[in-house]
């Protein structure tokens, strides 16, 4: 919502000057997307599809047209932040790591998808695998096209790199990419934040009010309850006295999701190991392999986050643990 917002201040700079034009503009495009997902999951499917079409052509433009270019000053000093090179990355990682988040979510809709064992093995690879293309080389691009001074306080910069290349007209048409494509993530965002509320209740985990469906077999109730989350979080970014905890949201975010990965890798070699069809002992150093991989890059990514946050993270998942331990012991009952 907060990509959306910063793209269509192109169109209506006024987004870019007042917090309130643009919280409202914010929550609008949350509820209007909150509403959509209420109709089921098929009409949610259609705006993903449409939105994702519209979105992909001019970011690719900007991708790979600015590779033409490049100024490689642009791109130094390679370390600006005052530590050192494998602190800057580290933390940088945690960040970038942030816009990955989600990459397992074409299982999430899984028992609405049409031969799922296919689908969703290569939705998940190839969406992962287009999103990094997108993201390497935008990145590159307009990092090396934009002085960091700059770029650092650019609330557009695929439209400020699209003027560079092909003057002031470009600004418009990339800024609307962008806001199609922020608009899009929201959407699916939000469709995936009624679904794994709901599938946790249908396990007797989670309140029972998150597992209630309308006639179309919509969550509703997780969705709107995510929908107010995620108004009072978008509402911090444009409160001075909260920016700051704004950005240690979302690292906290990503410390939170990271703890399910580490599980994740650990469970890989665990199910290989009980599926008889996933045995053959020439694969094995390839699974531990990549299983230790996983686990140790999901481990970095979480330092990255700082002391602080994983801090808070380790306290929030400690105080969980009382309330899941009493849900447990009712369900056993």
């Amino acid at each position: 919502a907060v990509s959306m917002v910063s793209a269509l201040s192109t169109f209506f700079p006024v987004l870019a000057t007042s917090s309130f034009a643009a919280v409202l503009t914010g929550l609008s495009a949350i509820w209007l997307l909150t509403w959509i997902n209420t109709l089921g999951i098929v009409t949610s499917g259609i705006v993903q599809l449409i939105t994702t079409a519209l979105k992909i052509i001019p970011l690719l433009l900007v991708a790979i047209g600015g590779l033409f270019f490049l100024k490689l000053k642009y791109f130094l000093p390679f370390n600006a932040s005052g530590t050192s090179a494998f602190t800057a990355i580290t933390a940088t990682t945690t960040f970038t790591f942030f816009a990955f988040l989600g990459l397992e979510s074409a299982t999430i809709p899984s028992g609405s998808v049409a031969n799922p064992e296919k689908t969703i093995p290569r939705a998940t690879l190839l969406g992962t695998g287009l999103a990094a293309i997108i993201y390497i080389l935008s990145t590159v691009s307009i990092m090396g096209m934009i002085p960091s001074s700059q770029l650092s306080h650019s609330l557009t910069p695929f439209a400020d790199a699209a003027v560079l290349m092909w003057g002031n007209g470009a600004r418009y048409w990339v800024s609307a990419g962008v806001a199609i494509a922020a608009f899009g993530a929201l959407n699916g965002w939000i469709l995936i934040q009624g679904q794994i509320p709901y599938a946790i209740s249908k396990d007797k985990l989670f309140p029972a009010i998150f597992g209630k469906v309308n006639k179309k077999a919509v969550p509703v109730s997780g969705i709107v309850i995510g929908s107010v989350l995620v108004s009072i979080l978008m509402v911090m970014n444009y409160t001075k006295g909260l920016a700051e905890q704004f950005k240690f949201l979302i690292l906290l975010t990503t410390t939170t999701v990271l703890v399910p990965y580490l599980f994740s890798t650990a469970a890989y070699v665990l199910i290989r190991l009980q599926n008889k069809y996933l045995q053959p002992h020439n694969h094995w150093p390839a699974t531990i392999t990549l299983s230790a991989l996983a686990f140790l890059f999901s481990l970095w990514a979480i330092a990255g986050s700082g002391q602080e946050t994983v801090y808070w993270g380790f306290f929030l998942l400690m105080a969980g643990i009382p309330f899941y331990v009493i849900i447990l012991w009712k369900r056993g009952k």
